[in-house]
């Protein structure tokens, strides 16, 4: 249980950061509501999320996870050609960050398919288009290779660099208030609130490099996708994850945690992969 709390500590920090700054900023009161709601779901997961004990049932969810970071192309709802969320009734969820940190926990533990792993994820991000999952599929893949020197982890790297140039020319929308930009913005309006939260999306990326309970590859690979969304926020048009107004984020980095927190002490008591 003290391995878990620490990976719902990493989550915890940025997100509580955020909804203060959504209640202080003026946001509408739904919006600290919702990402309150979604933090309690993805802590019960990453508290009691059950070991996945065979490579086979691993493969079997890596495959859902990359059908659903699809299906956004197939459900839509296309906003100026680009269609990268999931319609659930009232709510959309950006698809990459719902699925994609699970996705990089999945690939970090399977060494023969990481690499077609991480590519997948890649052409629907390139295909939506989506400059900050690309951009996470790129610093995933650099993540994982510091971690166990997988030489194939270097041209995916490097695709995945490409694919995120593509997208950030076709795939760039009008930023939303308390969603997109959100650094940028305040550190003109308030600069402490900016250093906070900033702070706090560090300290997340630390803890996930170096405390989470978790192999080498898994931390290292979860780190670099949350830097790679966080930079995408700050080069361009996309969710500043964690802190902004966004279900999707919380809810996908809180099932990674889950997965990264409960597989491992299965791994470490049972050395089959």
């Amino acid at each position: 249980m003290k391995a878990r709390l620490t990976g719902l500590l990493a989550l915890a920090i940025p997100v509580l950061a955020g909804i203060a700054y959504l209640e202080l900023m003026g946001a509408p009161a739904s919006y600290a509501i919702l990402n309150a709601a979604a933090f309690g779901v993805a802590a019960v997961f990453g508290l009691f999320a059950p070991p996945l004990p065979s490579i086979g049932k691993r493969r079997v969810i890596t495959v859902v996870l990359i059908a659903l970071i699809f299906l956004p192309l197939i459900t839509g709802p296309y906003v100026n050609g680009i269609a990268r969320w999931l319609p659930l009734g009232p709510f959309t969820l950006h698809s990459g960050a719902l699925f994609l940190p699970a996705l990089v926990v999945l690939a970090a533990r399977d060494e023969d398919f990481a690499p077609p792993i991480l590519l997948a994820a890649l052409l629907a991000a390139t295909l939506q288009p989506d400059a900050a999952t690309s951009l996470a599929v790129m610093l995933a893949a650099v993540g994982i290779y510091t971690a166990r020197d997988d030489w194939r982890m270097v041209p995916v790297a490097g695709i995945a660099f490409f694919a995120s140039l593509v997208a950030g020319l076709r795939g760039e929308l009008p930023a939303q208030p308390f969603v997109e930009r959100i650094l940028v913005h305040l550190a003109f309006e308030a600069p402490v609130g900016a250093l906070a939260l900033a702070g706090a999306l560090l300290a997340t990326f630390f803890l996930l490099a170096h405390a989470l309970a978790a192999e080498k590859s898994v931390r290292h690979g979860l780190a670099g996708a949350f830097f790679g969304f966080c930079v995408a926020a700050l080069v361009s048009n996309y969710p500043t994850i964690l802190v902004g107004y966004g279900a999707a984020p919380i809810l996908g980095f809180g099932l990674a945690i889950g997965l990264a927190a409960a597989t491992a002490r299965r791994t470490a008591n049972d050395p089959t992969p």
